[in-house]
């Protein structure tokens, strides 16, 4: 049984081709953590707005979220969620619906409020990763070169 080769070890190109994706990643997060500051949206209720939003395509009867969810989409414990959602709906950007499916489950879903800042922060956001594209194309290029090249099998000393 011929055994796989271990990964390559990371080139100086690999390390530098990381550096600049997670620096593009940072500038695009810094980006959008101003833009909801500018609305007086921490950027974790901004991501929850838009996690609302944009994660119901394959339910596309449900309204919204449930609490769970969000703190799923959002990379964070239930408990840290639910605070989450109670801060949002102070300040009128969700409120919570029985769903009407299962009575006993609550929905998270959008205020018209929330829908019109979402909109706006979308917008611009959408405008910010048109204008990194060529960045983002270039990166993701050198990164599928980076891993064809990295799986090529060279033989060894005893195969030749």
């Amino acid at each position: 049984m011929k055994r796989s080769p271990p990964p390559a070890l990371p080139s100086a190109s690999d390390y530098e081709l990381l550096a600049e994706f997670r620096y593009a990643l940072r500038k695009f997060a810094a980006f959008s953590e101003n833009a909801a500051a500018g609305l007086d949206l921490m950027p974790q209720q901004h991501q929850a707005l838009l996690a609302i939003k944009g994660s119901r395509a394959g339910a596309p009867a449900r309204r919204g979220l449930y609490v769970g969810e969000i703190a799923e989409r959002l990379l964070i414990r239930p408990h840290t969620a639910a605070e989450l959602v109670n801060r949002l709906e102070r300040l009128d950007l969700v409120r919570r619906e029985p769903d009407p499916e299962d009575g006993r489950r609550v929905e998270v879903v959008l205020t018209a409020k929330a829908e019109r800042i979402l909109e706006s922060l979308s917008a611009s956001h959408l405008e910010e990763l048109r204008a990194m594209r060529p960045l983002l194309n270039r990166l993701l290029t050198r990164i599928d070169d980076a891993v064809s090249y990295t799986h090529l099998t060279l033989p060894t000393n005893r195969e030749v």
